[in-house]
């Protein structure tokens, strides 16, 4: 039972996610509120957690359908449906009223993200390669909505989080995407842009590629208000992207699905490793 709940709100990618909320939050505190640290890491682990069981329970006759999901708590039949619906309506309460608590801006972008996950993004998956952009709103959300939660403001720095993290799920989705081509054929998802693992899509990846790098150095010009950037912070996360490059680079000269996995490992380490980076560059500074 407690590994089907950890599997019904896939635990390990809520935790990911706390992750980024946690980082987003340090970066725009002026002083640590630990009171609201914890409300963020609950709120935010519940509203992910709501959002992947609605999508388990919406996508449960496809997932049968796929090696990587068949084996899910719902298609493999070892719990309800009800049971999943009452964990996502449960969760999604506990989600709004902790983010609440800390301010009605945060709990705003939360529910927000619950919705376009549940109700755009996973029934335009079977439809069109543009749901990977819809997504891409819901998987930015957590990074700056650490800032709103320490800041209960809606500016520039949570805004560049947002495109940092926006940009960068697309290579990362792709390379998913590309590697999982044929699981995913059998579900009838439509996750590549072209809808082909071909030139046109590691194109695209290896530009949102770049894009994901150009966001993420701007704050070292100045631009970006009270969030901050070094010199030495933005040549690490410069020497980041430049692996992550590479890797887009090599997928789109040999088009394999071992070259995509390692894309998007490289794109975890990442995502992981600049929010690492800018949390202690603000706190070295």
């Amino acid at each position: 039972m407690a590994t089907d709940f950890k599997e019904i709100t896939k635990m390990g990618l809520s935790i990911s996610v706390v992750f980024s909320s946690v980082a987003g939050y340090l970066l725009g505190a002026q002083t640590i509120d630990f009171t609201t640290l914890i409300l963020l890491c609950f709120g935010g682990y519940f509203m992910v957690g709501a959002s992947n069981a609605y999508n388990q329970i919406i996508e449960r006759d496809l997932d049968a359908l796929m090696d990587r999901t068949k084996n899910r708590p719902i298609p493999a039949g070892r719990m309800s449906v009800n049971t999943a619906f009452a964990i996502a309506v449960t969760f999604t309460l506990l989600g709004v009223i902790a983010l609440y608590i800390i301010n009605p801006r945060t709990a705003m972008y939360g529910a927000i993200s619950i919705f376009l996950y549940t109700s755009v993004y996973t029934p335009l998956k079977t439809r069109t390669p543009l749901s990977v952009f819809v997504g891409a709103i819901p998987g930015a959300i957590p990074f700056m909505l650490g800032w709103v939660a320490a800041r209960n403001d809606f500016g520039i720095e949570p805004g560049t989080l947002f495109a940092i993290q926006f940009f960068w799920q697309f290579p990362h989705f792709w390379a998913i995407g590309w590697f999982l081509f044929e699981d995913y054929k059998k579900g009838g998802f439509f996750m590549l842009p072209t809808g082909k693992r071909d030139k046109g899509t590691a194109v695209q990846i290896i530009m949102y590629t770049v894009w994901t790098v150009i966001a993420s150095i701007i704050p070292v010009f100045g631009f970006t208000g009270e969030l901050k950037l070094s010199i030495v912070g933005a040549i690490l996360v410069f020497l980041l992207g430049m692996v992550m490059l590479y890797y887009a680079l090599r997928l789109f000269q040999l088009k394999t699905s071992k070259a995509a996995k390692q894309l998007m490992l490289s794109s975890v380490f990442y995502i992981t490793m600049l929010q690492i980076i800018y949390v202690a560059d603000k706190f070295i500074r």
